[in-house]
Protein backbone atom coordinates (compact mmCIF):
# COMPACT_ATOMS: atom_id res chain seq x y z
CA UNK A 1 0.00 0.00 0.00
CA UNK A 2 0.90 3.52 -0.58
CA UNK A 3 1.21 5.87 2.05
CA UNK A 4 1.54 9.02 0.16
CA UNK A 5 -1.79 10.27 -0.93
CA UNK A 6 -1.82 11.06 -4.62
CA UNK A 7 -2.42 14.27 -5.43
CA UNK A 8 -4.26 14.55 -8.56
CA UNK A 9 -5.31 16.97 -11.13
CA UNK A 10 -7.99 16.20 -13.88
CA UNK A 11 -8.83 17.90 -16.84
CA UNK A 12 -11.85 20.44 -16.50
CA UNK A 13 -15.59 20.89 -16.15
CA UNK A 14 -18.28 21.11 -13.71
CA UNK A 15 -20.67 21.61 -10.59
CA UNK A 16 -22.75 20.69 -8.07
CA UNK A 17 -26.59 20.50 -7.09
CA UNK A 18 -26.34 17.51 -4.89
CA UNK A 19 -27.88 13.42 -4.98
CA UNK A 20 -26.21 10.61 -3.15
CA UNK A 21 -26.41 7.92 -6.11
CA UNK A 22 -24.61 4.89 -4.54
CA UNK A 23 -22.37 4.03 -2.24
CA UNK A 24 -20.02 0.99 -2.42
CA UNK A 25 -20.80 -1.94 0.57
CA UNK A 26 -19.03 -4.42 2.56
CA UNK A 27 -16.42 -4.82 4.30
CA UNK A 28 -13.46 -7.16 4.90
CA UNK A 29 -14.09 -10.40 6.57
CA UNK A 30 -12.24 -10.98 10.09
CA UNK A 31 -9.75 -13.13 8.28
CA UNK A 32 -8.71 -10.92 5.35
CA UNK A 33 -5.95 -8.95 4.29
CA UNK A 34 -7.68 -4.58 4.18
CA UNK A 35 -6.82 -4.50 0.29
CA UNK A 36 -8.79 -7.63 -0.72
CA UNK A 37 -11.93 -6.54 0.56
CA UNK A 38 -14.41 -4.22 -1.58
CA UNK A 39 -14.49 -0.94 -0.44
CA UNK A 40 -16.49 -0.16 2.27
CA UNK A 41 -19.77 2.62 2.23
CA UNK A 42 -17.64 6.26 3.28
CA UNK A 43 -20.58 8.10 3.04
CA UNK A 44 -20.07 8.74 7.06
CA UNK A 45 -16.56 9.38 6.58
CA UNK A 46 -16.65 12.17 3.67
CA UNK A 47 -18.67 15.67 3.75
CA UNK A 48 -18.94 17.87 0.40
CA UNK A 49 -20.02 21.78 0.31
CA UNK A 50 -22.74 21.15 -2.27
CA UNK A 51 -26.40 22.46 -1.08
CA UNK A 52 -28.97 19.61 -0.02
CA UNK A 53 -32.49 18.79 -0.73
CA UNK A 54 -31.90 18.82 -4.53
CA UNK A 55 -30.64 22.62 -4.75
CA UNK A 56 -28.46 24.13 -7.17
CA UNK A 57 -25.06 24.79 -6.56
CA UNK A 58 -23.12 27.81 -7.52
CA UNK A 59 -20.93 27.57 -10.17
CA UNK A 60 -18.61 30.38 -9.00
CA UNK A 61 -18.27 28.70 -5.75
CA UNK A 62 -15.41 25.54 -5.90
CA UNK A 63 -16.17 21.76 -5.00
CA UNK A 64 -14.96 20.96 -1.75
CA UNK A 65 -14.84 17.33 -0.37
CA UNK A 66 -13.22 16.90 3.25
CA UNK A 67 -12.45 13.69 5.24
CA UNK A 68 -14.63 13.33 8.73
CA UNK A 69 -13.33 12.85 12.14
CA UNK A 70 -9.37 11.59 12.02
CA UNK A 71 -10.27 7.85 11.52
CA UNK A 72 -9.79 7.87 8.04
CA UNK A 73 -8.62 10.17 4.30
CA UNK A 74 -9.26 10.79 1.22
CA UNK A 75 -7.31 8.59 -1.46
CA UNK A 76 -8.44 9.97 -4.52
CA UNK A 77 -11.58 12.11 -6.12
CA UNK A 78 -13.06 11.66 -9.62
CA UNK A 79 -15.50 14.31 -11.36
CA UNK A 80 -16.99 13.92 -14.32
CA UNK A 81 -19.93 15.76 -16.50
CA UNK A 82 -22.39 13.92 -18.44
CA UNK A 83 -19.90 13.77 -21.27
CA UNK A 84 -17.11 12.26 -19.82
CA UNK A 85 -15.05 15.43 -19.30
CA UNK A 86 -13.04 15.60 -15.46
CA UNK A 87 -13.36 18.56 -13.44
CA UNK A 88 -9.46 19.33 -12.44
CA UNK A 89 -8.70 19.74 -8.29
CA UNK A 90 -5.82 18.61 -5.85
CA UNK A 91 -5.36 16.70 -2.78
CA UNK A 92 -3.96 17.84 0.00
CA UNK A 93 -0.96 15.84 1.67
CA UNK A 94 -2.47 14.42 4.39
CA UNK A 95 -5.42 13.42 2.30
CA UNK A 96 -7.70 15.34 4.33
CA UNK A 97 -9.46 17.83 1.97
CA UNK A 98 -10.04 17.55 -2.15
CA UNK A 99 -10.55 21.00 -4.11
CA UNK A 100 -11.61 21.92 -7.63
CA UNK A 101 -9.29 23.94 -9.37
CA UNK A 102 -10.58 24.25 -12.61
CA UNK A 103 -13.51 26.95 -13.37
CA UNK A 104 -17.05 25.20 -12.83
CA UNK A 105 -19.63 24.79 -15.61
CA UNK A 106 -22.94 26.85 -15.37
CA UNK A 107 -25.66 23.99 -16.21
CA UNK A 108 -23.87 20.94 -15.90
CA UNK A 109 -24.54 18.02 -14.08
CA UNK A 110 -21.55 15.75 -12.21
CA UNK A 111 -20.50 12.11 -11.32
CA UNK A 112 -18.36 12.31 -8.69
CA UNK A 113 -16.65 9.08 -6.87
CA UNK A 114 -14.51 9.70 -3.97
CA UNK A 115 -11.89 6.88 -2.43
CA UNK A 116 -10.80 6.84 1.17
CA UNK A 117 -8.84 4.51 3.55
CA UNK A 118 -9.62 4.10 7.16
CA UNK A 119 -6.92 3.96 9.87
CA UNK A 120 -6.14 0.43 9.23
CA UNK A 121 -5.90 0.92 5.60
CA UNK A 122 -9.09 -0.93 4.55
CA UNK A 123 -10.66 1.26 0.83
CA UNK A 124 -13.77 2.74 1.07
CA UNK A 125 -16.08 4.46 -1.55
CA UNK A 126 -18.79 6.88 -2.43
CA UNK A 127 -20.74 7.97 -5.10
CA UNK A 128 -22.61 10.79 -5.23
CA UNK A 129 -23.92 13.45 -7.92
CA UNK A 130 -24.45 17.20 -8.16
CA UNK A 131 -25.98 20.25 -10.75
CA UNK A 132 -24.92 23.73 -11.07
CA UNK A 133 -27.26 26.39 -11.33
CA UNK A 134 -27.55 27.69 -14.84
CA UNK A 135 -25.75 30.83 -16.38
CA UNK A 136 -27.48 34.79 -15.29
CA UNK A 137 -25.30 35.99 -18.09
CA UNK A 138 -24.47 33.73 -21.40
CA UNK A 139 -21.77 34.56 -23.89
CA UNK A 140 -22.86 32.70 -26.99
CA UNK A 141 -20.70 33.13 -30.47
CA UNK A 142 -22.00 33.73 -34.18
CA UNK A 143 -19.98 32.54 -36.75
CA UNK A 144 -19.83 34.02 -40.20
CA UNK A 145 -19.87 34.33 -43.59
CA UNK A 146 -22.67 31.53 -43.97
CA UNK A 147 -21.96 28.19 -45.10
CA UNK A 148 -21.00 27.25 -48.63
CA UNK A 149 -18.27 27.59 -50.81
CA UNK A 150 -15.57 30.55 -51.08
CA UNK A 151 -12.67 31.81 -52.10
CA UNK A 152 -9.20 31.28 -50.40
CA UNK A 153 -8.98 34.80 -49.11
CA UNK A 154 -12.46 34.13 -46.96
CA UNK A 155 -11.77 34.83 -43.13
CA UNK A 156 -13.88 33.86 -40.56
CA UNK A 157 -15.48 36.13 -38.47
CA UNK A 158 -16.72 35.11 -34.61
CA UNK A 159 -19.28 37.91 -33.69
CA UNK A 160 -20.33 37.46 -29.42
CA UNK A 161 -22.95 38.11 -27.81
CA UNK A 162 -21.51 40.68 -25.66
CA UNK A 163 -18.35 42.35 -25.04
CA UNK A 164 -15.03 40.94 -23.81
CA UNK A 165 -12.45 43.33 -22.59
CA UNK A 166 -10.13 41.81 -20.44
CA UNK A 167 -6.89 39.61 -21.80
CA UNK A 168 -7.61 36.69 -19.36
CA UNK A 169 -11.31 36.65 -20.54
CA UNK A 170 -10.37 37.20 -23.87
CA UNK A 171 -8.16 34.18 -23.89
CA UNK A 172 -10.88 31.98 -22.32
CA UNK A 173 -12.72 32.80 -25.55
CA UNK A 174 -10.47 32.53 -28.26
CA UNK A 175 -9.08 28.91 -26.50
CA UNK A 176 -12.67 27.81 -26.85
CA UNK A 177 -13.08 28.46 -30.80
CA UNK A 178 -11.34 25.69 -32.81
CA UNK A 179 -10.81 26.73 -36.58
CA UNK A 180 -9.87 22.96 -38.32
CA UNK A 181 -9.34 22.79 -41.91
CA UNK A 182 -8.58 19.86 -44.22
CA UNK A 183 -5.80 20.25 -45.27
CA UNK A 184 -4.50 21.46 -42.28
CA UNK A 185 -3.06 25.09 -41.84
CA UNK A 186 -1.26 27.67 -39.91
CA UNK A 187 -3.38 30.03 -38.64
CA UNK A 188 -4.94 32.42 -35.54
CA UNK A 189 -7.83 34.37 -34.52
CA UNK A 190 -7.56 38.16 -34.14
CA UNK A 191 -9.56 40.52 -32.10
CA UNK A 192 -10.79 43.30 -34.11
CA UNK A 193 -12.65 44.96 -30.79
CA UNK A 194 -14.66 43.39 -27.63
CA UNK A 195 -17.30 41.99 -29.46
CA UNK A 196 -15.85 40.77 -33.04
CA UNK A 197 -12.78 38.39 -34.34
CA UNK A 198 -11.36 37.51 -37.50
CA UNK A 199 -9.64 33.97 -38.54
CA UNK A 200 -7.28 33.58 -41.42
CA UNK A 201 -4.56 31.42 -42.44
CA UNK A 202 -1.04 32.49 -42.21
CA UNK A 203 -1.45 32.10 -46.54
CA UNK A 204 -4.29 32.13 -48.11
CA UNK A 205 -6.40 28.77 -47.51
CA UNK A 206 -5.34 26.04 -49.59
CA UNK A 207 -7.54 25.26 -52.95
CA UNK A 208 -10.80 22.65 -52.38
CA UNK A 209 -10.44 22.69 -48.51
CA UNK A 210 -13.12 21.94 -45.68
CA UNK A 211 -13.13 23.98 -42.86
CA UNK A 212 -14.53 23.67 -39.59
CA UNK A 213 -15.36 25.96 -36.90
CA UNK A 214 -16.88 24.90 -33.56
CA UNK A 215 -17.63 26.74 -30.23
CA UNK A 216 -16.73 24.79 -27.05
CA UNK A 217 -17.91 27.41 -25.01
CA UNK A 218 -20.86 25.67 -23.59
CA UNK A 219 -20.93 26.01 -19.45
CA UNK A 220 -17.36 27.36 -19.60
CA UNK A 221 -16.36 30.85 -17.02
CA UNK A 222 -15.40 32.91 -19.18
CA UNK A 223 -15.51 36.26 -16.51
CA UNK A 224 -17.34 37.33 -13.13
CA UNK A 225 -20.35 35.44 -13.53
CA UNK A 226 -19.96 35.84 -17.33
CA UNK A 227 -20.11 31.93 -18.74
CA UNK A 228 -20.46 30.75 -22.44
CA UNK A 229 -23.34 29.21 -24.37
CA UNK A 230 -24.08 27.07 -26.90
CA UNK A 231 -23.27 28.38 -30.69
CA UNK A 232 -23.66 26.87 -33.64
CA UNK A 233 -21.06 25.30 -35.94
CA UNK A 234 -20.01 25.95 -39.38
CA UNK A 235 -18.43 24.29 -42.17
CA UNK A 236 -16.89 25.99 -44.98
CA UNK A 237 -15.59 24.82 -48.15
CA UNK A 238 -12.91 26.66 -50.92
CA UNK A 239 -13.07 26.54 -54.49
CA UNK A 240 -10.11 27.40 -57.04
CA UNK A 241 -7.45 30.04 -56.01
CA UNK A 242 -8.80 33.17 -57.92
CA UNK A 243 -6.76 36.28 -57.95
CA UNK A 244 -7.16 39.48 -59.75
CA UNK A 245 -4.48 42.14 -59.68
CA UNK A 246 -5.49 45.67 -60.73
CA UNK A 247 -2.30 47.68 -61.86
CA UNK A 248 -3.28 51.29 -61.31
CA UNK A 249 -0.16 52.13 -63.46
CA UNK A 250 -0.27 50.00 -66.82
CA UNK A 251 -4.31 50.29 -66.47
CA UNK A 252 -4.93 46.52 -66.74
CA UNK A 253 -6.30 43.56 -64.65
CA UNK A 254 -4.68 40.71 -64.49
CA UNK A 255 -6.78 37.16 -63.27
CA UNK A 256 -5.15 34.08 -62.08
CA UNK A 257 -6.94 30.72 -61.32
CA UNK A 258 -4.65 28.16 -59.32
CA UNK A 259 -1.31 30.49 -60.72
CA UNK A 260 -2.27 30.74 -64.50
CA UNK A 261 -3.10 33.81 -65.89
CA UNK A 262 -6.56 33.26 -67.43
CA UNK A 263 -7.83 36.74 -68.60
CA UNK A 264 -5.94 40.17 -69.04
CA UNK A 265 -8.55 43.09 -69.30
CA UNK A 266 -7.76 46.53 -69.65
CA UNK A 267 -9.30 48.83 -67.11
CA UNK A 268 -9.75 52.10 -65.27
CA UNK A 269 -9.22 52.74 -61.97
CA UNK A 270 -9.52 56.14 -59.76
CA UNK A 271 -8.56 59.36 -61.18
CA UNK A 272 -6.88 61.93 -58.79
CA UNK A 273 -9.12 63.07 -55.49
CA UNK A 274 -10.69 59.21 -55.59
CA UNK A 275 -7.81 56.61 -56.25
CA UNK A 276 -8.78 53.51 -55.86
CA UNK A 277 -7.43 51.80 -52.51
CA UNK A 278 -4.32 50.23 -53.00
CA UNK A 279 -3.89 46.52 -51.16
CA UNK A 280 -5.52 43.11 -51.05
CA UNK A 281 -9.63 42.76 -50.87
CA UNK A 282 -11.84 40.04 -50.97
CA UNK A 283 -14.77 39.93 -53.01
CA UNK A 284 -17.81 40.32 -50.61
CA UNK A 285 -20.87 39.81 -52.82
CA UNK A 286 -21.95 40.32 -56.62
CA UNK A 287 -24.78 42.44 -57.78
CA UNK A 288 -26.37 42.46 -61.42
CA UNK A 289 -27.63 46.00 -60.91
CA UNK A 290 -26.38 48.58 -58.66
CA UNK A 291 -27.26 52.14 -58.86
CA UNK A 292 -24.62 54.08 -58.42
CA UNK A 293 -24.87 58.02 -56.92
CA UNK A 294 -22.26 60.46 -56.10
CA UNK A 295 -24.28 61.35 -53.02
CA UNK A 296 -23.01 58.09 -51.57
CA UNK A 297 -19.28 59.26 -51.36
CA UNK A 298 -19.94 62.66 -50.14
CA UNK A 299 -20.29 64.20 -53.83
CA UNK A 300 -22.70 67.05 -53.64
CA UNK A 301 -25.64 66.89 -55.97
CA UNK A 302 -25.71 69.06 -59.38
CA UNK A 303 -21.59 69.26 -58.66
CA UNK A 304 -19.08 69.03 -61.68
CA UNK A 305 -18.63 65.07 -60.16
CA UNK A 306 -21.83 64.35 -59.52
CA UNK A 307 -23.19 61.29 -61.17
CA UNK A 308 -26.79 58.81 -61.23
CA UNK A 309 -25.58 55.81 -63.10
CA UNK A 310 -27.45 52.53 -63.31
CA UNK A 311 -24.88 49.49 -63.08
CA UNK A 312 -24.52 46.00 -64.14
CA UNK A 313 -21.66 43.46 -63.27
CA UNK A 314 -20.66 45.14 -60.41
CA UNK A 315 -18.48 42.77 -57.84
CA UNK A 316 -18.81 44.25 -54.63
CA UNK A 317 -14.66 44.41 -52.83
CA UNK A 318 -15.50 47.18 -49.79
CA UNK A 319 -18.54 48.09 -47.64
CA UNK A 320 -17.98 51.48 -48.71
CA UNK A 321 -18.90 51.17 -52.23
CA UNK A 322 -16.02 49.73 -54.38
CA UNK A 323 -16.66 47.09 -57.25
CA UNK A 324 -15.24 46.04 -59.95
CA UNK A 325 -18.04 46.52 -62.69
CA UNK A 326 -18.78 47.29 -66.17
CA UNK A 327 -18.50 50.87 -67.05
CA UNK A 328 -19.54 51.51 -71.25
CA UNK A 329 -19.25 55.32 -70.75
CA UNK A 330 -15.01 54.98 -69.83
CA UNK A 331 -14.04 52.29 -72.90
CA UNK A 332 -12.24 54.86 -74.11
CA UNK A 333 -10.21 55.02 -71.19
CA UNK A 334 -9.43 51.27 -70.07
CA UNK A 335 -6.13 50.58 -70.65
CA UNK A 336 -5.41 54.08 -71.17
CA UNK A 337 -6.16 56.65 -68.20
CA UNK A 338 -7.89 56.55 -64.55
CA UNK A 339 -11.05 58.19 -64.86
CA UNK A 340 -13.33 56.58 -62.55
CA UNK A 341 -14.71 57.64 -58.77
CA UNK A 342 -12.62 54.76 -57.12
CA UNK A 343 -14.01 51.64 -58.94
CA UNK A 344 -12.25 49.24 -61.35
CA UNK A 345 -14.19 49.82 -64.37
CA UNK A 346 -13.98 47.72 -67.54
CA UNK A 347 -16.27 46.95 -70.66
CA UNK A 348 -19.52 45.18 -70.16
CA UNK A 349 -18.40 42.16 -71.49
CA UNK A 350 -15.32 41.57 -69.50
CA UNK A 351 -17.51 42.89 -66.30
CA UNK A 352 -20.21 39.70 -67.36
CA UNK A 353 -17.05 37.77 -67.76
CA UNK A 354 -15.72 38.52 -63.83
CA UNK A 355 -19.15 38.50 -62.31
CA UNK A 356 -19.46 34.82 -63.50
CA UNK A 357 -15.74 33.90 -62.65
CA UNK A 358 -15.72 34.89 -59.13
CA UNK A 359 -17.38 34.06 -56.04
CA UNK A 360 -16.78 35.62 -52.45
CA UNK A 361 -13.63 35.23 -50.93
CA UNK A 362 -11.70 35.70 -54.13
CA UNK A 363 -8.77 37.55 -54.52
CA UNK A 364 -9.03 41.47 -55.72
CA UNK A 365 -5.57 43.32 -55.11
CA UNK A 366 -4.93 47.11 -56.41
CA UNK A 367 -1.76 48.30 -57.27
CA UNK A 368 0.61 51.57 -58.29
CA UNK A 369 -2.72 53.68 -57.38
CA UNK A 370 -2.27 57.13 -55.37
CA UNK A 371 -4.81 56.09 -53.16
CA UNK A 372 -4.66 54.81 -49.51
CA UNK A 373 -3.65 51.47 -48.35
CA UNK A 374 -7.16 49.47 -48.05
CA UNK A 375 -8.52 49.44 -44.05
CA UNK A 376 -7.68 45.83 -42.51
CA UNK A 377 -11.14 46.13 -40.54
CA UNK A 378 -14.18 47.61 -41.19
CA UNK A 379 -14.78 48.79 -44.73
CA UNK A 380 -14.58 44.65 -46.32
CA UNK A 381 -11.75 42.42 -45.28
CA UNK A 382 -8.47 44.04 -45.41
CA UNK A 383 -7.21 41.27 -43.46
CA UNK A 384 -4.51 40.15 -45.37
CA UNK A 385 -2.56 43.15 -45.64
CA UNK A 386 -1.23 42.88 -41.84
CA UNK A 387 1.90 41.10 -42.08
CA UNK A 388 1.37 37.60 -40.48
CA UNK A 389 3.88 38.78 -37.50
CA UNK A 390 1.70 41.86 -36.63
CA UNK A 391 -1.31 39.51 -37.08
CA UNK A 392 -0.13 37.05 -34.66
CA UNK A 393 -0.22 40.15 -31.80
CA UNK A 394 -4.17 40.46 -32.37
CA UNK A 395 -4.42 36.74 -30.73
CA UNK A 396 -4.91 37.21 -27.18
CA UNK A 397 -3.03 33.45 -26.60
CA UNK A 398 0.30 35.23 -27.59
CA UNK A 399 2.34 36.50 -25.54
CA UNK A 400 4.35 40.33 -25.67
CA UNK A 401 7.47 37.89 -26.86
CA UNK A 402 5.29 36.31 -29.41
CA UNK A 403 5.28 32.84 -27.86
CA UNK A 404 1.46 31.14 -27.16
CA UNK A 405 0.53 30.76 -23.80
CA UNK A 406 -0.30 27.28 -23.53
CA UNK A 407 -0.08 26.58 -19.57
CA UNK A 408 -1.92 23.63 -18.36
CA UNK A 409 -4.15 25.20 -16.26
CA UNK A 410 -5.46 26.88 -19.31
CA UNK A 411 -5.98 23.44 -21.29
CA UNK A 412 -7.99 22.04 -18.10
CA UNK A 413 -10.61 24.96 -18.80
CA UNK A 414 -12.11 23.88 -22.01
CA UNK A 415 -15.08 21.54 -22.50
CA UNK A 416 -16.27 20.60 -25.48
CA UNK A 417 -19.72 21.48 -26.17
CA UNK A 418 -22.60 19.15 -25.60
Amino acid sequence: MNDTPRNRTVPICTLMALTVVAGATACAGSGDHPLSARPYDAADQVAFNAPAGGRKADPDKPLEITAKGEEGRITDVTALDESGHHLAGELTADGRKWRSTAALAAGARYTVRVATEDEDGAPGARTFTFETAPAKRVLTVTFGPEAGKYGVGQPVTADLSLPVKDKASRAVVERALKVRSVPSVEGSWYWVDDKKLHYRPKEYWPTGATIDVTANLAGIKVGDKLYGGASKPLRLTTGDRIEAVADAGTHYMTVRRNGEVINTIPVTTGKPGFSTRNGIKVVLGKEYYVRMRGTSIGISEGSSESYDLPVYYATRVTWSGEYVHAAPWSVGSQGVANVSHGCVGMSTGNAAWFYKTVRPGDIVKTVNSYGKMMDTFGNGFGDWNLPWDQWRKGSALVADTGNPLATEDAKARLRPSL
